[in-house]
């Protein structure tokens, strides 16, 4: 009995101890404390991770010169890395030789087993400035004795025999970090202009509201593709960047400002609201300093759910030709290669930069159930 007693008092003290790390933690912690038991959620956010080290690391995961082209290598087929040599660990590719068939006249590849090239790791390649302004030249993969650019080509190659792992993961870069940008300004406009609408009301609200409804009963496919037929088609490519988020970015931040100012119309009556405008604060320190912050966790988990819709439309634009335009380097652009049905039976490995796409935007998905779970007060 006295066991038994001794055990039920330690059961009783750590529930109060639980108890009352609960009452005494913060919103961000309870958010944190939810989201771990979401193990969806969490594999979710390794696979993102992976995905923007991918966007850091680009230069240094690809084996070649994604700009290079050689018509001698076009449309090869993917090239396995044979990881053991008998029971040796000898990673290495077999040398590729191409020649034309006398019945088709096409080019066809054989890989010649008798000719093995190994595989290294950290080895010397192409150069490339890292972050944008260190100089090296050192990739994750490439050939002992050889250019990776003539003998490694994992993915296989497009039309132009240029590397498609290569490209897929400048593509990566470009695809993922247009989705922050946008997700940023509409976040921004969503904010700014949703906090002013429901914090003010009136004819503020009044219109606010009129060019929300309008620009939501605008077709959004045909609303883009006059945008950017707009845009000139000698700009740079980092000119083509910034339009195409920003033109992204004119529809995705009327979602937000709808929620933004239901919030701030249950809010602004508040005791804590009342008290800011008594103690003289401004008005715009009421709204971002008071107001955001008491339901930042809900923005954060619209943004998350916001992330794949962008991706997915700049990929749909540049596979119209109506986004990134070559030489430019996106998942759209690469998907441009297989609109042919041809492409499905001939070349399927072009179809690959669909793969990414489609795991980016369920993991942005499940992510945001996952935020929005542990955002919710109620759960």
């Amino acid at each position: 009995m006295a066991e038994e007693t001794l055990v039920r008092s330690e059961i009783e003290v750590v529930e109060v101890q639980g108890d009352e790390r609960i009452y005494a933690a913060s919103q961000w912690q309870l958010m944190w404390w939810r989201l771990r038991k979401h193990r969806l959620a969490m594999v979710s956010a390794l696979v993102l991770i992976i995905f923007y080290g991918v966007v850091v690391g680009a230069d240094f995961l690809a084996t070649s010169n994604p700009r290079e082209s050689n018509a001698k290598r076009g449309l090869m087929k993917p090239q396995p890395i044979r990881w053991f040599d008998g029971w040796k660990f000898s990673p290495h590719v077999y040398a590729i030789k191409g020649k034309r068939d006398p019945r088709t006249f096409k080019r066809v590849y054989q890989a010649d087993p008798n000719q093995k090239l190994p595989v290294r790791f950290f080895v010397r390649g192409f150069e490339y400035k890292f972050l944008g302004f260190i100089p090296s030249n050192l990739h994750f993969l490439g050939v002992e004795g050889a250019r990776a650019e003539d003998t490694l080509f994992i993915l296989g190659t497009d039309l132009q025999g240029r590397d498609l792992w290569s490209r897929l993961m400048y593509a990566t870069r470009i695809s993922m970090t247009i989705g922050l940008v946008s997700v940023a300004l509409s976040l921004f406009l969503g904010l700014l202009l949703g906090g002013i609408s429901g914090f003010y009301g009136g004819w503020i609200d009044t219109l606010i509201q009129r060019i929300i409804e309008i620009l939501r009963s605008i077709p959004t496919i045909p609303l883009w593709m006059g945008l950017a037929a707009a845009v000139p088609k000698d700009w740079s490519v980092t000119k083509m960047y910034f339009a195409i988020t920003i033109i992204i970015s004119l529809i995705g931040w009327t979602e937000l400002a709808r929620v933004v100012r239901g919030r701030f119309l249950s809010l602004r009556e508040e005791d804590f609201v009342t008290a800011a405008e008594l103690a003289g604060a401004s008005r715009m320190r009421i709204i971002f300093r008071h107001m955001v912050p008491s339901f930042m966790s809900h923005i954060i988990a619209a943004t998350t759910l916001a992330l794949p819709a962008i991706i997915i439309a700049e990929t749909s634009l540049s596979f119209l030709g109506l986004g990134m335009r070559p030489p430019a380097i996106s998942w759209g652009v690469l998907l441009q290669a297989a609109q042919q049905i041809q492409a499905v039976a001939l070349t399927p490995w072009l179809l690959l930069p669909a793969v990414p796409v489609v795991i980016a935007v369920l993991a942005f998905n499940f992510l945001g159930d996952g935020l929005r779970d542990a955002a919710d007060p109620y759960g």
